[in-house]
């Protein structure tokens, strides 16, 4: 991925037009978030690792999508309430955005032709225990599901995608957080 992806237009949580242009220079972790899903609790950790790392040069960027069982159903500022309140988020967050299927976001084209596969500890059991529910899955190379994670380095390229499941806390992604940073 080029420094393109910054050039990608987003519209900030308030409804501000920006692009990710402000986070040039940063290791960032774009995540798309949900309020209602079994992973929202996700949003802890995700602010936990912000704040950990934020004063080297990290930060965290949270796009709402409402594209798995209606998990996002909150307008934008119900949303950002929510995150406030509940998880006491202060990390950068987005509008409501589509991150599959033909209303996918520029920004999340561009991420998932840069890493097609996401990493997990273990292949294939986060999709069964979807099924197992009755939900569908999204095929690869396709975002899974609510709390997908992609890695940009300082230049904006993509270094890593990680599964739903695979928590900000988990060493998978701290390590890739911290080797990334000390590049």
């Amino acid at each position: 991925m080029s420094a393109s992806v910054y050039d990608i237009p987003v519209n900030r949580i308030d409804g501000e037009e920006t692009t990710l242009g402000a986070y040039q220079g940063q290791v960032a972790l774009v995540v798309n978030v949900a309020s209602k899903c079994g992973l929202t609790p996700q949003y802890e950790g995700l602010e936990k690792i912000y704040q950990k790392y934020r004063e080297q040069g990290f930060v965290v960027l949270g796009f709402p999508a409402n594209d798995f069982a209606g998990q996002e159903p909150g307008t934008n500022e119900e949303i950002q309430q929510f995150c406030s309140l509940a998880y006491h988020v202060d990390f950068p967050l987005f509008e409501k955005i589509a991150v599959t299927g033909q209303e996918t976001h520029p920004l999340y084209k561009a991420l998932i032709a840069a890493e097609p596969k996401a990493q997990t500890p273990t292949p294939g059991e986060f999709r069964t225990k979807l099924e197992g529910y009755g939900l569908k899955a999204n095929p690869e190379p396709g975002i899974l599901w609510n709390f997908e994670k992609f890695l940009l380095n300082r230049a904006g390229e993509v270094v890593a995608r990680f599964s739903p499941e695979v928590t900000a806390e988990d060493a998978l992604v701290t390590g890739a957080i911290e080797k990334t940073l000390a590049q």
